[in-house]
């Protein structure tokens, strides 16, 4: 029976960070299990379209990539979502794998995101710490998370709190979840005069090139140094991070 592996991801627009992000990870899961057959999809409706409509690149939602592995005779299949929190997104992978799963003679098993259980939140802070650069006492780094209105949000304070067991430098504040940056913007002002602004994403694309780094007055770059805190804006996604890859490996060969 051939074997195959869908990598799912929210996607993005952004050629750049998708090659060295995206691309990346599947690049490396494809080198690490080269007995299976590696396809995408993508969880954003939207990015699909746009990118269907600018550059005319055809990305397959999960349940239409797996109807189309099925087709093929690729009937053992495992995927794994390129997804930090098992929110609403990931939900929609859930769906689609059940979906497909109830097709005779199929086998379909779905990996877990960065962040589900105790150990998976040290795996990570150990992960992302990869990528911090050395700090004076008066300087911080901010986490910027995509957050959600899913009760999966959580997973940021967890992660806050055993950061802070560890260190008392790093604050994660989210776009459209809690915290906000206004949440903690307080604590930063006491304590820090410089701040690197990093993305919690797999890929830095439009959250961290405008409303993390941007220019405009409402960005966090602007936010904070309108508030006196000199900024640094890292624009690295998790997905280049090869301790990162190394997880979403691990995460199939857990299931695998």
């Amino acid at each position: 029976m051939k074997k195959g592996i869908l990598v799912v991801s929210f996607g993005t627009s952004y050629k750049a960070t998708r090659e060295k992000c995206i691309d990346n990870i599947e690049n490396r899961i494809k080198n690490s299990f080269s007995e299976y057959i590696v396809r995408r999809a993508f969880t954003s409706n939207i990015i699909i379209k746009k990118l269907k409509e600018i550059d005319d690149i055809e990305i397959d939602k999960p349940y239409e990539a797996l109807m189309k592995m099925i087709d093929e005779g690729i009937k053992d299949i495992i995927v794994q979502p390129l997804h930090v929190i098992p929110g609403f997104e990931y939900s929609k992978i859930e769906k689609s794998v059940s979906r497909a799963n109830h097709i005779d003679g199929v086998s379909i098993r779905l990996g877990m995101p960065l962040l589900n259980n105790i150990e998976s939140y040290d795996e990570m802070i150990e992960a992302v710490e990869f990528q911090f650069p050395e700090l004076n006492d008066d300087e911080g780094i901010v986490l910027m998370g995509h957050g959600t209105e899913h009760f999966a949000n959580a997973a940021y304070s967890l992660l806050q709190r055993r950061i802070n067991e560890k260190r008392n430098n790093v604050y994660i504040a989210t776009v459209e979840g809690y915290p906000e940056l206004e949440d903690i913007i307080s604590e930063l002002k006491l304590k820090c005069k410089k701040l690197f602004l990093i993305p919690l994403m797999i890929v830095a694309g439009d959250h961290a090139q405008n409303d993390m780094a941007g220019d405009e007055k409402d960005s966090w770059k602007s936010i904070l140094e309108s508030e006196g805190i000199s900024v640094e804006c890292m624009l690295n996604g998790l997905g280049e991070n090869e301790k990162v890859a190394n997880i979403f490996i691990n995460r199939i060969k857990e299931i695998e």
